[in-house]
């Protein structure tokens, strides 16, 4: 492996799917990511094609670097074990095997928001948190990322906490506040009601807030009353892209020690 190799993250999403190598000392993309729609039917073996059409795109960047994989699901030892979002033939699966034999590196493959998560803490807005962040994304669904000093808890699935018979991502979910026309005043009612029972259960020192909606946090934060400091995420759109590239990083060097 030559030593100007970077890893590459690769975001797998319902709508698209986009990769790019990451420079692993600012938290930045090296290059212009590449983003190539989801397929139809999006099996594990149509996405694992296309990831490799990322992969081939940016061949002399990543010479035999780790990639990392995010896809929004719950993922242990390699495995699929549920499928929000995308096709559901997925679960079982062993992606990272599948992955692997056909790309022939290294591969890592975690949970999307664990991806976002890892990405704020090292580079974004929980850099230097020493304590306990929880990093939520409201989108279709809640995804959440558990870190304790920097250390991913992996597979968190926060977005199921029970809430007044509910699931809570059924009724805080940012597309819930599109499909109910809710004000951001009725929808923060309902992220108060979420946010104070995380906080009562695991008293954090810090919220991350990620997702798209999150470009309009000062929209919405304010009129949360937490104890616990809320903050919207900082790296966007690449959080998923960077975090899978320190994950895949750290694994690899893992193994090869």
């Amino acid at each position: 492996m030559s030593s100007t190799a970077l890893p590459l993250g690769i975001d797998v999403g319902g709508s698209g799917i986009k990769g790019a190598p990451v420079d692993l000392s600012t938290g930045t993309l090296s290059a212009e990511r590449v983003r190539i729609e989801t397929p139809e039917h999006s099996t594990p073996q149509a996405v694992a094609k296309v990831i490799a059409e990322v992969v081939e795109a940016f061949d002399e960047v990543h010479d035999g670097s780790p990639i990392g994989v995010t896809i929004p699901g719950v993922v242990q030892k390699g495995v699929v074990q549920t499928a929000a979002n995308i096709d559901s033939s997925w679960i079982g699966c062993n992606i990272e095997s599948l992955l692997e034999d056909l790309l022939g590196h290294d591969v890592v493959v975690v949970n999307d928001a664990d991806a976002a998560g890892v990405a704020e803490a090292r580079f974004g807005a929980a850099r230097e948190q020493e304590g306990l962040v929880i990093l939520t994304t409201l989108g279709t669904g809640i995804g959440s990322a558990l870190l304790h000093r920097g250390v991913l808890i992996p597979n968190s699935e926060l977005g199921h906490l029970e809430l007044d018979g509910h699931d809570a991502e059924t009724r805080a979910a940012s597309s819930v506040k599109t499909r109910e026309e809710l004000s951001y005043e009725e929808w923060a009612a309902r992220l108060q009601r979420y946010y104070s029972h995380l906080e009562n259960l695991l008293w954090p020192d810090l919220f991350v807030v990620g997702g798209g909606v999150s470009k309009k946090a000062d929209k919405f934060l304010p009129l949360l009353s937490l104890r616990t400091p809320i903050v919207p995420a900082q790296l966007r759109n690449e959080a998923g892209i960077v975090g899978a590239a320190v994950l895949a990083t750290d694994k690899s060097d893992h193994r090869h020690h």
